[in-house]
């Protein structure tokens, strides 16, 4: 007999919310936790992850679990990019690392190519 996979996604979350619980303890706790456990819950909500319905109900469970919605992000980047990430946040800091770096530039080549000599009895009387 063959067996025959269904295409059907899971709809109830209910597992998948344990686990991205589960995984923000673990990432927020002070006392250190094992590899192992570690790694087994992650490897658990990856397997979950791969198998629920995409929409609105996982949506929000990965914006009430950060530490979930990065791992979602990372296992599944080749087919949505960073698909969780705020795009005003990540561009409004594009901005200001830019406007840094022009900043530190400027100074730099003022410092080095002075276009202007300064007058020595500027400002005197």
């Amino acid at each position: 007999m063959n067996a025959i996979k269904s295409n059907a996604r899971k709809t109830d979350l209910t597992v998948t919310h344990v686990l991205a619980e589960l995984l923000e303890r673990l990432e927020r706790s002070a006392v250190p936790v094992g590899a192992e456990q570690y790694r087994s819950v992650v490897q658990h909500l990856v397997s979950e992850l791969g198998e629920v319905e995409p929409g609105t109900a996982l949506g929000a469970l990965l914006d009430s679990h950060p530490a979930a919605a990065e791992l979602y992000e990372n296992v599944y980047y080749q087919h949505a990019g960073l698909c969780r990430s705020a795009l005003d946040a990540s561009l409004a800091a594009e901005r200001q690392a830019k406007e840094v770096l022009d900043r530190a530039m400027r100074r730099a080549m003022d410092r080095s190519n002075p276009s202007h000599k300064e007058d020595p009895t500027h400002g005197k009387s």
